[in-house]
């Protein structure tokens, strides 16, 4: 195939790529009102993946001859997972209390079962949905959103790479993705200014939000400080240094399943891709114990979102916009998706007695992660934001291995 891109040089990509980022997340924090009034309509993420799309679409450039992709998804994924998941603080997250980790525990149930009856109660209407099994199925589809709305960005990457879903399946489903993620946050911010009247009706003990503003004030004040050349040298050895383990434990690890194992196949197991996932997580998981967890305080997670939103740029960069129009039924599906999951989580909450701040961080900390979990915490008292990304960092540590749980229970249904 002849790229007849206008531009097929990769450093000029990757240079426009980061110009667009660097233009997005400077106008969303700008003062200026008509910013501020259109990314209020606009989620700043979608403009992360759609503005690269339009370079893709009118053939600036041509994504899938780009190697930008691979080299994102194989060496800055596996280091924004460790630095993502090198904060979480298991102990902290027990302190909130049991109904917070139940709640979130039950958001994720909610995405993991929701996924596969949304698409039964969809198929039961239109059969062709079910039965597909090539890279456009949409149950290869619908385990990137099902990544997304655990863990995040990364955790969705993941997904598409484990499951094979193909470019315009990813496209639809990234659109019905980010759209019906935050018509439930808006959902969210409406309830939290009710939270009083909420909380009271409900019998809800709200005396331990209050300890939690008092902690949460002290952590913060006790581990943020400039980062040093060190820390930063630190951070990055850190995260390339477990890629690099995680792509030699891949190459170790994966051929010895083919040979012994032929039939888990259907698990991953054969996937070079699977298994550096699965190591970077958990040795992030297990540094999070030791005195790494320290580089938090130095920037860390910032820098692993940063590593992220080049891989969410180098996504977008093989959308085409066009499937969005083809995308009706998928709404539905990710309307129903979203519905049994807010569901779940209102019944819970009741049943438990659970304030309001708990139900709606645990299940923004699922579907929106550490980009808007913050911002549904906020609401309640602005700081109590860094409670959302605690749970949002133990959303990334089990996005990856609960969304390939969903992703098999889509594919039996299939």
């Amino acid at each position: 195939m002849t790229n007849t891109a206008l531009i097929t040089n990769d450093a000029t990509v990757l240079g426009i790529l980061t110009l667009m980022l660097g233009a997005v997340f400077y106008t969303a924090q700008s003062k200026n009102a008509h910013w501020q009034k259109f990314y209020s309509i606009v989620p700043a993420v979608l403009l992360c993946y759609f503005l690269p799309s339009l370079l893709n679409t009118f053939g600036v450039i041509n994504g899938n001859e780009s190697k930008l992709y691979f080299v994102a998804s194989r060496y800055l994924l596996p280091a924004c997972l460790v630095l993502l998941t090198l904060s979480v603080d298991l102990k902290a997250i027990g302190k909130l209390g049991s109904k917070a980790v139940i709640l979130f525990l039950t958001g994720t149930l909610g995405i993991v079962i929701g996924g596969p009856i949304a698409l039964l109660i969809v198929a039961s209407f239109d059969p062709q949905l079910l039965g597909v099994d090539g890279p456009e199925a949409v149950w290869r589809g619908m385990t990137t959103v099902a990544g997304s709305w655990i863990g995040g960005g990364a955790n969705q990457a993941a997904m598409k790479e484990i499951y094979g879903a193909g470019d315009k399946i990813f496209s639809a489903m990234i659109t019905v993705d980010v759209i019906v993620a935050n018509l439930w946050m808006a959902v969210l911010l409406i309830m939290a200014a009710k939270a009083d009247v909420i909380d009271k009706k409900s019998g809800a003990d709200t005396s331990a939000i209050t300890a939690l503003k008092e902690k949460v004030e002290l952590f913060r004040a006790k581990h943020e400080r400039n980062p040093t050349l060190t820390d930063l040298m630190l951070i990055l050895a850190v995260g390339f240094g477990v890629t690099g383990f995680a792509h030699l434990f891949a190459d170790t690890i994966t051929p010895f399943f083919v040979a012994n194992y032929p039939e888990l196949a259907r698990f991953s197991f054969h996937s070079k891709f699977f298994w550096m996932i699965v190591f970077a997580t958990t040795v992030g998981l297990a540094f999070s114990f030791t005195r790494l967890r320290e580089l938090e305080g130095v920037g860390a997670s910032k820098i692993g979102s940063a590593f992220l939103y080049i891989l969410i740029a180098s996504i977008g960069m093989h959308m085409d916009v066009t499937m969005i129009a083809q995308a009706p039924i998928y709404f539905v599906i990710g309307l129903i998706w979203m519905l049994i999951h807010a569901s779940l989580m209102l019944i819970v909450a009741k049943m438990i007695k659970a304030p309001l701040f708990y139900m709606a961080v645990g299940s923004q900390a699922n579907v929106g992660g550490a980009a808007s979990a913050p911002v549904v915490a906020s609401a309640f008292h602005p700081s109590l934001a860094p409670v959302g990304v605690l749970l949002a960092v133990l959303g990334y540590t089990v996005g990856t291995y609960m969304a390939w749980l969903c992703g098999q229970i889509l594919q039996s249904i299939n």
